[in-house]
């Protein structure tokens, strides 16, 4: 049995995907994943097979400089070695700098690499090493900046999804009356919901039946939402990251979400239609364009954070509830995408792609 090799870390929305991969491959291949220590906290070691490995983080400060070469150089040699040990056929990376290493051994070691793309931005790790892959699986045919001479090794494939996600009843005809809003700020600037969200919320629940469900960055925060939620009756349930969101998906009229490839993706299979607010310090303002592909498709409401304050937040709002119409047609829309995802056909697509290799 031909053994792959999943490198990822950092955030969820690297990790997660890795996951998924394993899932989708392990049947068919002795799949398991190496991370860095960031993106092990996602990764159940009783579920998953998986090695740390910690790569150093890119900083801008060249004072620093010397001593990323220096951890960079040996997380690469580390990689070397671990690839050749284990006699690795086939690296699947799902992006970032933490992936590099293993990426670059894998090309001295002639071993396949194939790369996964999400965004509608390629990023940079993964346009580094376009040239030295095989395919690169991606949702997207036109990505920003991907290289032209090389799209030829393009494979689209439908959203990848967990599998307990396909297994979960999807709900098309709640009839409570609580208008239940989802708020994901995601691992990153998650700040600006913590605090800007959280005013909306207090107006919007004056005249309005609601429940929260909100992601906050860190425990202090969520103590001071709790306070004010608590003293205006508000109901609400707090989380900072819960494996299991897609179970209280189900339920949900709305979501304000980060734009991040990942927290689209299972919004858009539960036909959540949802307000869109990238963060604006994104990589090369990559959830800007992940965002405004469904918005450009009429599933979403795209606000930039840079451009957009509480009352015109709570606007938007206010109308959506008042006036149903728009609602349901974007509701609608996102339907018409999700409808096409299938567990087994991206199974079958990707096991039938590494195949040809």
């Amino acid at each position: 049995m031909k053994k792959i090799l999943i490198s990822t870390g950092g955030s969820g929305g690297h990790v997660i995907p890795a996951i998924i991969f394993y899932d989708h491959l392990n049947s068919n291949y002795d799949v398991q994943i190496v991370s860095d220590y960031r993106g092990s906290k996602f990764i159940d070691n009783k579920l998953y097979k998986y090695k740390v490995i910690d790569s150093p983080r890119i900083s801008k400060n060249i004072i620093f400089a010397p001593f990323f070469i220096i951890s960079f150089f040996i997380s690469f040699f580390k990689a070397l070695v671990f690839l050749k040990r284990n006699k690795i056929h086939h690296l699947i990376s799902t992006g970032g700098y933490m992936s590099l290493p293993f990426c670059i051994a894998a090309k001295i070691l002639n071993i396949n690499l194939f790369l996964f793309e999400p965004n509608m931005v390629i990023g940079r790790s993964n346009r580094l090493m376009t040239r030295f892959s095989k395919k690169v699986f991606c949702y997207f045919e036109n990505i920003v900046n991907f290289p032209a001479k090389y799209k030829h090794k393009i494979v689209t494939i439908e959203r990848l999804l967990r599998k307990e996600i396909y297994e979960a009843k999807r709900n098309f005809n709640k009839t409570s009356s609580i208008f239940r809003i989802l708020i994901i700020g995601g691992s990153q600037g998650a700040s600006f919901f913590d605090n800007k969200i959280k005013e909306v919320i207090n107006k919007f629940s004056k005249n309005n039946n609601i429940k929260i469900l909100q992601q906050v960055s860190n425990e202090k925060d969520k103590v001071e939402i709790m306070k004010t939620y608590d003293s205006l009756k508000i109901n609400y349930e707090l989380f900072l990251f819960d494996k299991k969101l897609y179970e209280k998906m189900q339920d949900i009229d709305l979501a304000i979400t980060r734009c991040g490839a990942s927290a689209l993706s299972d919004l858009a299979y539960f036909n959540i239609p949802f307000i869109a607010i990238p963060f604006p310090h994104a990589k090369d303002n990559h959830q800007y364009y992940n965002a405004k592909y469904f918005s450009d498709l009429n599933c979403c409401w795209l606000l930039e954070q840079n451009k957009v304050h509480t009352n015109k937040i709570l606007d938007l709002l206010l109308s959506i509830i008042n006036d149903r119409n728009e609602y349901f047609k974007k509701k609608k829309n996102i339907e018409k995408i999700s409808s096409q995802n299938n567990w087994n056909t991206i199974n079958q697509k990707l096991i039938n792609t590494i195949n040809e290799y």
